[in-house]
């Protein structure tokens, strides 16, 4: 009998929705819990998307693999940041380390995974795949497949960032729908030993409705015609689930995993705003209205430090001989660091209570600092904020998001439930202890008796 391992990927998933608030819907995720081990998955700091599934998916953290998010310094400009794709992975995926070991896998919408690269196996690439050009399927020809399996396939809802919520809401689940028909398809049709797939439904799903779920939200709206969009679109993945697991069979290994979870979110710090205000970052003229930050705004000759918005923040030092009109001088670096550090986990709200922000260093949080990391990683309010990087506001308080509608920030904690193949090495423990998103890969490996790396920062579930 041909042993498998199946991940299943819910991007963005939460404990307290799949564990509590909608287990009741989900009989058959229920089930897989009841036969297997499950918990919250500790994800990666920071908890995003890009470069949590990567990190699953190499068991090596974000500063290992030099991407700390979507978008990354190319160099010490000002203006060079570049959108991370796969030609930026310089360590082996799991789909590379199994099939060195003459294992066969299919990749299904890996975050960074774009542009698809030859390996033992089918891939097809993620939601930031730019369009169906030859590159985002391996081998090429599966895209043919793909158009007569799955014709309304869906890479990602080109615009989820809407207040046209009831189209989004359909959206969400034909995008659904199509990916778990593309992959039954490729489950039962492929000679595979690993499958993985992630879904973007459920974090597109997120930002969009849960201020009409948490009742919480400082934007909570009872009675919506959306009070139901949360748990209506988990029942609906929990069907999609029960008939994947259908096409496998009991000497399967399963997991449904996500790389993060998800929080409300209760404001945006502005964080250039913020800057100016304490005398870090020093602007040519004051913006008339809200404008978006561009370095050619900047005194640089008058400035210490500039921001990054997003789901959390990055603060970059002006160090001097680094950055091109750099004021910060090197010995003076850390005590800068420091003080900055110090100031912005004081941030109060609008009432004086401090918001607890937390900030990192990278270099006590990863292994090693590949390329170009932040200075500073900050989780504004403990992500409860978010981080916005646009200035004119005249205020560091914001209650709207400057990259369109938005209700939920992400969370560390995600979800893992794994059930063991018939002869695994995994044993059924029921509702355990919190995993790290490092364990995954080397639980994979495990089930394949294949030996693990040393420089993987897991341990077999």
């Amino acid at each position: 009998m041909k042993k498998r391992v199946l991940i299943i990927g819910w991007d963005c998933a939460a404990p307290e929705l799949v564990f509590e608030a909608f287990k009741d819907d989900m009989p058959n995720t229920h089930r897989l819990m009841a036969e297997g081990t499950y918990g919250e998955l500790e994800s990666t700091i920071p908890p995003i998307t890009v470069p949590a599934w990567i990190c699953m998916m190499t068991s090596r953290d974000p500063g290992e693999l030099g991407i700390y998010g979507f978008r990354n310094r190319k160099d010490y400009s000002y203006d060079a940041l570049t959108i991370a794709n796969a030609h930026a992975i310089k360590v082996p995926t799991l789909w590379d380390m199994l099939g060195q070991a003459g294992k066969k896998s299919v990749v299904l919408g890996v975050p960074l995974t774009y542009p698809a690269k030859p390996f033992p196996g089918w891939m097809v690439t993620s939601f930031l795949t730019p369009d169906r050009n030859p590159q985002w399927t391996f081998p090429r020809r599966l895209s043919r497949e793909i158009d007569q399996v799955a014709s309304d396939y869906m890479i990602d809802i080109p615009n989820f960032r809407t207040d046209r919520r009831a189209e989004l809401e359909q959206q969400l689940l034909k995008m659904t729908t199509e990916r778990f028909k593309l992959a039954r398809h490729l489950i039962k049709t492929k000679n595979w030993d690993f499958f993985t797939m992630v879904e973007m439904g459920s974090d597109r799903l997120h930002h969009a409705f849960w201020r009409y779920w948490d009742e919480t939200h400082p934007k909570y709206e009872p009675n919506s015609l959306f009070s139901e969009t949360m748990r209506n679109y988990y029942r609906a993945l929990d069907a999609e689930l029960g008939e994947t697991l259908a096409c496998v069979d009991e000497n399967t290994t399963v997991m449904v995993v996500s790389d993060h979870g998800a929080k409300r979110m209760d404001g945006g710090i502005c964080v250039n705003e913020w800057l100016e205000k304490n005398g870090y970052l020093t602007l040519k003229a004051k913006p008339q209205e809200i404008t978006r930050w561009t370095p050619d705004m900047v005194d640089w000759e008058k400035t210490k430090a500039w921001g990054e918005g997003g789901y959390y923040g990055r603060i970059f030092i002006n160090v001097e001989g680094r950055e091109p009109h750099g004021i910060v001088n090197e010995k003076n670096y850390e005590n800068v660091r420091d003080e900055l550090k110090a100031q912005l986990e004081a941030i109060v709200d609008e009432d004086g209570h401090n918001i607890g922000t937390r900030v990192f260093k990278p270099e006590e949080v990863y292994q090693e600092c590949r390329n170009i990391a932040p200075d500073l990683i900050v989780y504004f309010g403990n992500l409860f904020w978010r981080s916005v990087g646009s200035v004119g506001y005249n205020s560091i308080y914001t209650y709207e998001n400057d990259t369109g509608p938005d209700d939920c920030n992400h969370a560390e904690m995600g979800i893992y439930i794994l059930k063991p193949a018939s002869h695994s090495s995994v044993g059924a423990t029921s509702w355990s202890r919190p995993k790290s998103i490092y364990d995954i890969a080397p639980t994979v490996l495990k089930e394949f008796g294949i030996d693990i790396p040393a420089e993987m920062q897991g341990q077999p579930i």
